[in-house]
């Protein structure tokens, strides 16, 4: 096996990662903001959503051991693990470490959600952003393919059309709040009269 197999096999897998992990939050917003129905959609479709988190965890873990045993830089376990513990762009490696510990506790969240209350589900789940935003700083900074237009415009979609949904997202939510006092109040409220009774006695 060549010396450069396990680098470009590491740089070829953070992308798959960093491509899969938008496309989960794309994919959410989507059936989250209505953009897209679910009733006229495929089963498989409404678990394209999973299957991409699936995918940026084994993306994630080919790009890890891929590292691993590249002899070129000689990663350790401990450099791979720990923030700031490597000596070959300490910081670039910390924002990629972080993101991995983040998309693992989202992907745990997500298998043990019928046991995790929703609104707690809810917040971990939000961590998907910060998860992407961190592994576009590590490919930023560590990675060589910035230079790579392909893969400037593939990055730049993403943003775009994440930083879009989102804002969807946070305007449908408020709307629907808003018109919930509005619809309470709209409805007429429903008396009961009381029962009136007579002195006579029942024959």
């Amino acid at each position: 096996m060549s010396d450069q197999t396990w680098w470009y096999l590491s740089r070829s897998s953070g992308v798959v990662t960093l491509v899969a992990s938008g496309g989960a939050i794309i994919w959410g917003l989507l059936l989250s903001t209505r953009v897209i129905r679910r009733r006229s959609l495929p089963k498989w479709l409404l678990d394209l959503h999973r299957f991409l988190g699936a995918i940026t965890v084994a993306g994630l873990a080919v790009h890890l051991g891929s590292l691993y045993a590249d002899r070129f830089i000689h990663f350790s376990i401990a450099d791979l693990a720990i923030p700031g513990h490597a000596t070959w762009h300490p910081w670039a490696l910390a924002w990629g470490i972080i993101a991995a510990y983040l998309l693992v506790v989202v992907q745990v969240s997500s298998l043990l959600k019928r046991h995790i209350p929703l609104r707690i589900w809810r917040r971990i789940h939000y961590s998907s952003f910060p998860v992407f935003v961190l592994a576009l700083l590590h490919a930023g900074t560590a990675g060589t393919d910035t230079s790579n237009r392909a893969y400037v415009v593939i990055a730049f979609l993403l943003c775009a059309v994440i930083f879009f949904l989102t804002v969807v997202r946070v305007l449908s939510s408020r709307s629907a709040k808003a018109s919930r006092p509005t619809a309470s109040r709209t409805r007429d409220p429903i008396t009961v009269r009381p029962v009136e009774r007579s002195g006579g006695s029942r024959r």
